[in-house]
C-alpha cells in the first residue's frame, strides 16, 4: 500500500483540476498499520523481520526508508491533503494520517502507536512535529491512543465532529481550501514545510526509520515475535498493550532460549 500511496499523490499532483486531496479508509477504519498478522507470527526472513543472524540494520532501513517516503509523499505533495480519519489510524495508520496537512476525525476515531511499547518507533517521527514534546514523549512512552475528540482539544486534529457528519465536515473544509489557486496554496505549504525541514525532521525520521529495525530486533523485540510465533499475534498483543511488564533485556533473551525451546 504505501507505493500506491505514493502512485495515487503523484497522479493528484499531475492533475491541473485537483486542488486538494483526501485520504481516507474504504472499510470499517482509516487505518490499521502494517499487516503484522500473519508475519509476525510466522517464522519468515524478510529485510524487516530478519530470522538471518547478524541482522543486517541497512537491508532493515533501505526497506523501511522506502516505505516511510512513500507515506511523505502526502507531506511533499504541493496540494494540501487532509486525512479523514473515522475508526482506528493506529500504529503505521496513523503515519499516514499525520503525513497529510489536516486531519479531520470522527469524535470517537482513535489515533495512536500502540507497537511503540515493543517492536516498533513510528519511522515518520511526526509525533513531535504534530504535538510538541511533552505530549509526543506522553505518547511515545505509553503507547496509548487517543479519540478524535481528545486528538482535537490537544491540537493534533483540527477539528472532531460526531461520525455521521464526517463527511460533510471535511467536504466543507476542502472545498474552502479548493477556492484558493494552486500556486498559492503551493507557496503556503512550503513555507510551513521548510520550517519542519529546518527544526530537523529529516534527520529525526533517519533516526527515527534505523530505530525501527532494532526495535523489532533487539531482545525486547525479538521476545515479541517468538511470543506472537508460539502463541499467535493476537496474544502477543494483548500483553504488549495490557499493562503487564514487558521483559527486557536477559530476561527476554531467557525468554527467548524458553520459546525456541519449546517451539522445537
Amino acid at each position: 500500500m504505501p507505493e500506491e500511496i505514493r502512485a495515487a499523490v503523484d497522479w493528484a499532483v499531475a492533475d491541473p483540476t485537483t486542488h486538494v486531496i483526501i485520504v481516507e479508509g474504504a472499510g470499517k477504519g482509516f487505518c490499521g498499520g502494517y499487516d503484522l498478522a500473519a508475519t509476525a507470527q510466522s517464522v519468515i526472513d524478510h529485510p524487516c523481520q530478519q530470522e538471518a543472524y547478524p541482522w543486517d540494520p541497512m537491508l532493515d532501513y533501505s526497506a523501511m526508508r522506502r516505505f516511510t517516503d512513500s507515506f511523505m509523499s502526502l507531506w511533499r505533495s504541493p496540494k494540501p491533503t487532509i486525512a479523514k480519519v473515522h475508526g482506528h489510524a493506529v500504529a503505521g495508520g496513523s503515519d499516514i494520517a499525520m503525513c497529510c496537512d489536516l486531519l479531520v476525525m470522527a469524535t470517537d476515531a482513535r489515533i495512536g502507536y500502540m507497537p511503540t511499547r515493543v517492536w516498533g518507533c513510528p519511522t515518520t517521527a511526526m509525533w513531535a512535529f504534530r504535538l510538541g514534546p511533552l505530549r509526543a514523549k506522553q505518547m511515545l512512552f505509553t503507547g496509548d491512543t487517543l479519540s478524535g475528540q481528545q486528538a482535537a482539544d490537544w491540537g493534533l486534529a483540527n477539528m472532531a465532529v460526531p461520525a455521521a457528519e464526517l463527511e460533510a465536515a471535511t467536504m466543507r473544509l476542502a472545498a474552502r481550501i479548493a477556492g484558493v489557486p494552486r500556486g498559492q496554496l503551493a507557496m503556503h505549504k512550503m513555507v510551513v514545510n521548510q520550517t519542519m525541514q529546518h527544526m530537523g525532521l529529516e534527520h529525526a525520521q533517519t533516526l527515527a526509520t534505523l530505530f525501527d529495525g532494532i526495535t523489532r530486533h533487539n531482545p525486547e523485540g525479538m521476545w515479541f515475535r517468538r511470543y506472537a510465533q508460539q502463541h499467535g499475534f493476537k496474544a502477543a498483543v494483548q500483553w504488549r498493550d495490557g499493562g503487564e511488564n514487558i521483559p527486557e533485556g536477559d530476561d527476554a533473551r531467557a525468554r527467548i532460549r524458553e520459546l525456541e525451546m519449546a517451539g522445537k
